[in-house]
């Protein structure tokens, strides 16, 4: 299994869909509707079909033996 890779968001929960195409993983929404609906993506090492899921810090999302979890960047002062 590779490292998981850290994918930093502004807010406290990201959609599946928008963490998928941040990541890169996925090049648009389109093709993010499509392998989530096909159950090729889990979160937690479960299968999940929506991508509106909501991704919180600690969360593991994987698809295509790509492993990725969210935290949170802190605010520049």
């Amino acid at each position: 299994m590779s490292d998981i890779q850290q994918v930093p968001i502004r807010d406290e929960a990201i959609r599946l869909g928008q963490l998928l195409k941040l990541a890169g993983v996925v090049p648009d929404g389109a093709m993010a509707r499509m392998v989530v609906e096909n159950g090729e993506v889990t979160v937690d090492g479960k299968v999940v079909m929506r991508r509106g899921t909501q991704i919180r810090p600690g969360m593991v999302v994987t698809y295509q033996g790509e492993s990725l979890t969210v935290h949170r960047e802190e605010p520049v002062r």
